[in-house]
């Protein structure tokens, strides 16, 4: 991709770029107040806010639309900061360029569709605008590249991509999965592509947002987007992750900056290694409920049938097979006894209350 030096928004070997504003503008007493108290955070250079909503549901607030986009306009007249907008429609360009908007950004939901997102590529064609590009909500890392480039063929030069996790169907403490592969893969293929990470959305609660702030600086990435609201408890969307100015000051100045080595090698393989180690988690965990369904199966059928839950012989032999190949793997032989002991334990418990059951 051919993209630009980003000028006058940043340098990247300083503090990384930070975005702040709250999840949505809700009135304009509301915007200019939490502006200017972020107006007050050196390290802020970009107020965000969020007027045309993609809701799940109909009926719920989808967001002031066109007046926002004053509002707007006063806090880059009063406070001197950049202001950003997501949107959706070729006429939110249209609207958003109209009142001076100084960077657009593609939504998650958004990315996700070619032909949407080729529509705003073309409304924002020539347009002297910087385009963030939030990554699709399926972890795919070939539609948020081919997204990025269909707004870069349009001639925006000026792009960031922003890292705002993805929707993971098993359970997790984070409300999107940061399935931190996927943006380093993305810095390797696409090094000059700044990459903006959002904790908010990732993490889903405030509490979890001073911890992947701070990978996402020791990872490297360019920025961090936080959601901040005069008044988080009361907002009308996201409340449980957004925080008020004075916590978003707090959280930065906690921030532990390590000088760039040029050479992030060392932590891009380790996270790497750590997620490989995530994926065969997941995959171990999944085999060992699947092995306690049959055994739950074997239950039924012994009770069904009037035979004894414990039968020495098969467990004796299961031992010394497992013990002979797990120690032919390489694994420790203690280890494995304990393990194999804590998974027959469970064994027996649960074939214990299918003959409770009677």
């Amino acid at each position: 991709m051919d993209i630009a030096a980003q000028g006058n928004l940043w340098q990247p070997e300083e503090f990384p770029l930070v975005i702040a504003g709250p999840c949505s503008a809700e009135s304009e007493e509301q915007v200019m107040r939490t502006a200017r108290q972020i107006a007050k955070i050196p390290e802020v250079k970009v107020f965000r806010s969020g007027l045309w909503k993609p809701r799940t549901r109909p009926g719920a607030f989808e967001g002031v639309g066109e007046q926002g986009l004053q509002w707007l306009k006063r806090v880059k007249d009063e406070t001197g900061l950049l202001t950003t907008v997501e949107v959706a429609r070729a006429g939110h360009v249209e609207l958003a360029l109209k009142y001076g908007i100084d960077i657009l950004w593609l939504g998650a939901r958004t990315v996700v569709n070619p032909f949407l997102v080729q529509e705003l590529a073309e409304a924002m064609k020539g347009a002297p605008v910087t385009v963030m590009v939030k990554n699709p909500i399926i972890p795919d890392l070939k539609l948020w590249i081919g997204a990025l480039e269909r707004v870069n063929t349009a001639g925006i030069k000026q792009l960031l991509a922003i890292h705002r996790g993805f929707h993971y169907f098993e359970k997790s403490l984070f409300r999107n999965a940061p399935m931190w592969e996927i943006p380093i893969e993305l810095k390797r293929l696409v090094p000059q592509l700044p990459i903006i990470v959002d904790p908010s959305h990732i993490c889903g609660r405030r509490d979890l947002l001073q911890e992947i702030s701070q990978k996402a600086v020791d990872l490297e990435m360019d920025g961090l987007m936080l959601e901040v609201h005069e008044n988080p408890e009361n907002a009308l969307t996201d409340a449980a992750q957004q925080i008020t100015p004075n916590t978003l000051d707090k959280l930065l100045h906690n921030l532990i900056l390590r000088k760039r080595t040029g050479n992030p090698d060392f932590e891009n393989k380790l996270e790497t290694l750590r997620t490989e180690i995530d994926k065969l988690d997941g995959e171990m965990l999944q085999i060992l409920a699947r092995r306690l369904e049959i055994i739950e199966e074997i239950g039924d059928y012994k009770r069904d049938n009037n035979i004894t839950i414990l039968q020495m012989k098969r467990w004796a032999g299961i031992i010394t097979d497992r013990l002979s190949i797990g120690t032919h793997l390489g694994l420790d032989e203690h280890f494995l006894k304990k393990l194999l002991n804590l998974i027959h334990k469970e064994s027996i418990q649960r074939q214990t209350r299918i003959f409770n059951q009677k």
